[in-house]
């Protein structure tokens, strides 16, 4: 990353309100993810990878999300980017406007 110019930048410890979005991350990981791995022993890297990439593709494609008034991050991608008439950047519009 750094070598696109994207620094890391350290928040000081145990202050969850400035990484609010990490750490509501890190919560639906362990209530949704890890919950369905509770009892199993994985110790082979690529089964978990399989499990983890399940998982990632249902919490991308087909979960609803409260904060996207319900809408998967999938589909408010798509209603996004659909919002933009083909060939015209958003920027190119308003450059027009």
């Amino acid at each position: 990353m750094l070598d696109k110019g994207i620094g890391h930048v350290y928040i000081k410890p145990r202050t969850p309100r400035l990484n609010g979005k990490v750490e509501r991350s890190h919560r639906i990981d362990a209530d949704e993810f890890y919950r369905l791995l509770d009892g199993i022993v994985i110790d082979d890297v690529n089964v978990f990878n399989a499990r983890l990439k399940e998982w990632q593709d249902y919490y991308n494609y087909d979960r609803p999300h409260g904060s996207l008034n319900g809408q998967t991050p999938y589909g408010r991608l798509r209603q996004k980017t659909q919002a933009e008439a083909p060939g015209r950047s958003r920027s190119t519009a308003v450059a027009q406007a």
